[in-house]
């Protein structure tokens, strides 16, 4: 075990604990200390069903919990054996004054006091300022104080993310032709060798000849990929036709779509579950609610429904777009809007889920890069028997100010998942909303 004097002396931030409320236990023999300012802004937090009012209400219980009859200026074991201390640090005095320098009396300020005060106190000692906040990391570090970023489900590198699917050149033609006669071939051992993840899905080339592939995992075998439609929804390349493969395989319970606007990732996922709607009791197509220059929808005039309407219309404009593929006498059409009005099919924020059984239930969520893989676990582990999940979304197009490419949910379960047998990927590569939506993607 690390002696007292080489361990570190963590400052956490408020937008750490909203991020992850048990991110106090994750710095291994190091102490953690709270400026007494976050319990202050958690406080502000606590009411409400969003994931941050969630995350603030368990952080508070927990600190409840470990310090028992201690009072929390004195130190407090986390939580046992191999974990450091931890305390909530009351004191903003220090040589230096971050409200003078930076000339403004706020809550990061009194953060940034509070840690210049420990470095004071514990000269021998590494203190370092974690945060989610990159102007506080900037501010921290202009003051002399080490601040980073806290690491815990962050990605490597995006750069390498998986993105189940492989274009193989030079296959065999032989074996081309076998999966157009005999719809399997067994994986070939070169390939096995090198690690095959489950559900992976391929083009196998050869000059002109091509065909598209499934990984069977349990059974190593090669399986033909053959083109579906749902709902009349054509996928319209090789990319979205596996990943509307994937939504129609019974035997997949969880999937990530990844691509830029346009790509069809919402599209496919909602009319495959369409497809499947005999199947399940509900569908719900839900995303979360990321509030414009950081304003709570209460902001907003008009009703609950009138606040929340804005967000979820790019969700009722896949569904329009297919019931336009029907006139209005087909059945499909119909079936629809009874399905809409029955609430079989129903289109909401993701927190109006919190707390719902998803048993018998195809679930959709939009926007998925704007969750804390905290938030992904959770909604994932609420699922019940007969539940599937697609998650949508593009890791670049990040709308919350302490998530990036590589901290979000989405990029978290595309990198933690692969290769397991419920599990399915396919990043969209390709836009095909119009010509005019391609150059901006490709250009802008």
């Amino acid at each position: 075990m690390a002696k007292a004097k080489e361990k570190k002396i963590f400052v956490l931030d408020t937008s750490v604990i909203i991020y992850d409320h048990d991110a106090v236990k994750n710095f291994k023999e190091h102490d953690v200390v709270v400026p007494i300012t976050v319990l202050e802004e958690l406080d502000n937090f606590k009411k409400g069903n969003d994931t941050k009012n969630f995350a603030a209400r368990e952080f508070t219980r927990y600190v409840d919990k470990i310090s028992g009859r201690n009072t929390l200026k004195d130190w407090v074991n986390i939580n046992g054996r191999g974990h450091g201390m931890f305390k909530i640090e009351m004191n903003q005095s220090a040589s230096v004054d971050a409200e003078k320098v930076f000339g403004e009396r706020k809550a990061d300020h009194k953060i940034l006091n509070a840690a210049l005060h420990l470095s004071e106190q514990y000269p021998d000692r590494k203190v370092v300022l974690v945060t989610k906040d990159i102007n506080l990391r900037i501010k921290a570090k202009s003051l002399n104080l080490i601040a980073e970023d806290y690491e815990t489900g962050k990605v490597k590198d995006t750069q390498d993310l998986y993105t189940g699917s492989t274009v193989l050149d030079k296959t065999p033609v032989a074996v081309i032709n076998e999966l157009y006669e005999k719809e399997t071939v067994e994986a070939p051992a070169a390939l096995k060798k090198q690690g095959l993840n489950a559900n992976h899905y391929f083009i196998l080339k050869n000059g002109q000849k091509s065909v598209l592939t499934y990984y069977n995992d349990a059974q190593n075998l090669f399986e033909r990929v053959k083109k579906q439609s749902a709902f009349n929804i054509q996928p319209r390349n090789a990319e979205q036709t596996f990943a509307l493969d994937a939504i129609l395989r019974p035997e997949i319970k969880l999937i990530t779509i990844q691509g830029v606007a346009g790509t069809g990732k919402t599209l496919l996922s909602l009319a495959g579950a369409l497809e499947q709607r005999r199947e399940y009791h509900q569908i719900y197509l839900a995303r979360p609610i990321v509030p414009l220059s950081n304003k709570d929808i209460g902001y907003l005039p008009g009703d609950i429904k009138s606040k929340v309407n804005p967000y979820m219309e790019p969700l009722w404009d896949n569904l329009k777009y297919i019931k336009s593929q029907y006139s209005e006498k087909d059945r499909e059409f119909k079936q629809i809007n009874e399905m809409v009005e029955n609430e079989k099919l129903v289109v909401c924020p993701l927190a109006y889920i919190r707390g719902r059984s998803l048993s018998n239930v195809f679930f959709i969520v939009d926007e998925a890069q704007n969750l804390t893989p905290h938030e992904v676990k959770t909604i994932i582990s609420r699922a019940g028997e007969n539940t599937k999940i697609v998650f949508t979304g593009d890791i670049y197009q990040i709308d919350t100010p302490y998530l990036d490419t590589q901290s979000n949910g989405l990029s978290y379960m595309i990198d933690r998942l692969k290769g397991k047998s419920l599990y399915a990927h396919i990043t969209l590569h390709k836009g095909e909303r119009s010509e005019l939506a391609n150059l901006a993607n490709e250009y802008l």
